[in-house]
């Protein structure tokens, strides 16, 4: 069979045709390319049917954007002087100082429900091991802090867990992204991730109803699996690990 007439997964759909994957899932939900439905939820795409649904129309990426300040180098020290502004929180990305305003309430349920699933699924596995939540820094360097809404730390990392933040790479990192913060976690963090060293790197779209997971491979991030809506999510490197998507929305 032709590779363009093999059914195919809306993450390889994606790659193939240099799109993200929230904008594939958004194209199914609005009936803009054909698609066979396997199961519950469980969507298969034939390249040269979506090629051929898309040409001739412009595809939209979601447009993506984050505050930052670009004018000094700033440094850890630098961002525990910052002044507290209520309604923001503060974050630096390689010597760029970055704004956002605080998470919406759709936002902090889903990380709240995904964190309620890691920490019963760490607790059995890793006892030692601690998952925490945003506002907690994270260090990656003198000119790096990051707030990820979620993170784990096996208990063989411990050391790296400090009296007033996280000093090191974690071993996961979850971020939830908001419409202000998809640029900046899309690319910007997860370029950032990658380079430190975070082994796995979750990335939760609520409006899209969209878990990606991505895990470093040969020093760059592969997306492992993901889902989407009422998908059961399986990871290959968390044996046992099962998250109902529903559960989160």
């Amino acid at each position: 069979m032709a590779a363009g007439k093999e059914l195919i997964t809306a993450l390889a759909l994606a790659e193939a045709l240099d799109l993200s994957v929230e904008t594939i899932w958004r194209y199914t939900r609005e009936n803009k390319i054909p698609y066979v439905e396997l199961g519950s939820r469980q969507y298969r795409y034939k390249l040269d049917d979506v090629i051929r649904a898309l040409s001739g129309s412009a595809v939209r990426e979601n447009p993506a954007c984050f505050n930052a300040e670009p004018a000094k180098k700033y440094t850890y020290q630098d961002y525990l002087e910052l002044p507290e502004e209520p309604g923001y929180r503060f974050e630096i990305l390689e010597g760029m100082l970055v704004k956002d305003p605080s998470p919406n309430v759709m936002h902090q349920r889903v990380a709240r429900r995904l964190q309620r699933v890691l920490e019963d699924y760490f607790w059995e596995v890793d006892p030692g091991g601690e998952v925490f939540n945003a506002p907690l820094d994270v260090t990656l360097g003198d000119t790096t802090v990051v707030q990820p809404d979620l993170l784990y730390v096996p208990g063989e990392q411990k050391k790296i867990v400090k009296e007033a933040r996280i000093d090191g790479p974690p071993t996961l990192v979850v971020e939830v992204l908001s419409p202000f913060s998809i640029r900046k976690d899309r690319i910007r963090k997860l370029r950032i991730y990658q380079d430190v060293g975070v082994q796995h790197y979750w990335i939760v779209h609520p409006e899209e109803k969209l878990l990606e997971c991505f895990s470093l491979r040969n020093g760059f991030y592969a997306l492992v699996t993901g889902g989407m809506e009422g998908d059961i999510v399986e990871h290959p490197d968390f044996a046992g690990l099962s998250i109902d998507l529903k559960t989160l929305w």
